[in-house]
């Protein structure tokens, strides 16, 4: 069976609307099988939106990883000044992206790409944030966290969302390898979000 950073062509298509409240507000995005938490927003991206949506991110940010675009599409909802790269290996879940920037209303300020980590990522960002694809294996969301310091402005920030039972001591041990200042920001049903200053 394949895994939601798989692209499976064959894969039939099942129209899924996901409705759901954050922040004191109501979102409606549209889901398919072969895609991240297909079914409703995931908690680990629920709690990375309710620790940094209303917070100071610059004005580049890059979500890799996007999936439907749950996370980065909110962001840019969040805060107008707010200009967003959404990045993803996942083909069926970028045209899903694509059409929920529109049904949000941020089309306008959103570039959507097919990216494998950051073979077509060429800009630098003030923040890189993502709920990354453990089931991908360490190579490649180990990729992401150290492949982020040469997208990162000065000052720049890698800002992400993982459980304990996934790897989170370890991540936060190679972030601190990497990074001069990591620091677990949340924590909630198991899952942290940590912060990695350049």
């Amino acid at each position: 069976m394949g895994q939601y950073f798989d692209n499976d062509p064959s894969l039939s298509h099942e129209s899924i609307i996901q409705r759901f409240e954050l922040l004191g507000e109501s979102f409606t995005l549209e889901s398919d099988r072969g895609v991240f938490s297909k079914e409703s927003l995931d908690d680990g991206t629920r709690l990375l939106l309710e620790t940094i949506a209303k917070t100071h991110l610059g004005r580049e940010v890059l979500d890799l990883g996007c999936g439907i675009g749950s996370l980065g599409l909110l962001l840019a909802h969040f805060d107008p000044s707010r200009r967003l790269t959404l990045a993803d290996v996942n083909l069926r879940a970028l045209e899903l992206c694509k059409r929920n920037a529109e049904r949000l209303g941020v089309g306008e300020r959103c570039k959507i790409l097919e990216s494998d980590v950051y073979s077509n990522i060429t800009s630098t960002y003030d923040t890189i944030v993502t709920n990354p694809p453990i089931r991908a294996g360490k190579k490649v969301t180990y990729a992401m966290y150290a492949g982020a310091i040469s997208h990162l402005n000065e000052d720049g920030r890698l800002i992400l969302v993982i459980r304990k039972k996934q790897g989170a001591d370890s991540c936060e041990a190679y972030l601190k390898s990497l990074y001069p200042n990591v620091e677990k920001i949340a924590a909630k049903k198991g899952y942290r979000v940590l912060i990695a200053r350049k």
